[in-house]
């Protein structure tokens, strides 16, 4: 049982405007499609412009910062990542790639694509009052591409980002989940892979945080 005193879980829904370049033509749309703005075309090119809610998914946790990172990368696989991108180009078949990512993902299905720390990039104007913070991008090739297929949207997405950084009141880890970024293309087979792939994530965030 998770005692409270140590981790608390907030959902926070935030807007955002997602502006893109569209390089082909939606097919007849849901009311959740539609679209909110479109520019005349010009040379060409469209812009168009619509409102996606996220679902934001916060755990906080006073677990040290070292610790809880320490358990976050234990739950996913970590690779090379130019030798783990020549293996994807050199895979010919299906089952050659899934090999290839099989052999790297973790227990959960999900790798370690990036890792940047924010906050060394803080500390350069705030000195040592700067909070730690590192953001990861996870995830796992197959299941972007499972999405992607249906809804091509979806690889801008994935891997996925999650932010680890210290605040005032402990640690926070955060995530906005995938079927809320997906949810307005209507697609049943996308939200299915992305609730997957938001319950594999919520349990690796919830583990780190204990």
């Amino acid at each position: 049982m998770i005692d409270l005193r140590d981790l608390r879980i907030r959902n926070v829904n935030r807007l955002v405007l997602l502006l893109g370049c569209v390089a082909f033509t939606f097919g007849t749309a849901s009311p959740a499609q539609q679209v909110v703005k479109a520019a005349p075309q010009k040379e060409g090119v469209q812009v168009v412009s619509r409102m996606i809610s996220v679902e934001r998914i916060t755990f906080i946790s006073n677990k040290p910062y070292g610790e809880i990172l320490t358990k976050l990368k234990a739950g996913v696989g970590h690779t090379d990542m130019a030798a783990f991108g020549k293996k994807i180009a050199a895979a010919q078949t299906e089952p050659e790639l899934e090999k290839v990512v099989n052999d790297v993902v973790g227990s959960r299905g999900l790798m370690e694509f990036a890792e940047f720390d924010m906050g060394a990039v803080l500390q350069k104007e705030l000195g040592p009052k700067a909070s730690r913070s590192t953001r990861f991008l996870i995830g796992n090739p197959l299941v972007m591409k499972s999405m992607a297929k249906y809804v091509p949207d979806a690889a801008s997405y994935a891997p996925v980002t999650i932010l680890v950084d210290e605040r005032p009141d402990g640690v926070h880890l955060t995530y906005d989940t995938m079927a809320s970024h997906l949810a307005p293309y209507g697609n049943d087979e996308s939200l299915k892979v992305a609730r997957k792939l938001d319950e594999e994530v919520r349990a690796l965030l919830s583990a780190a945080a204990k």
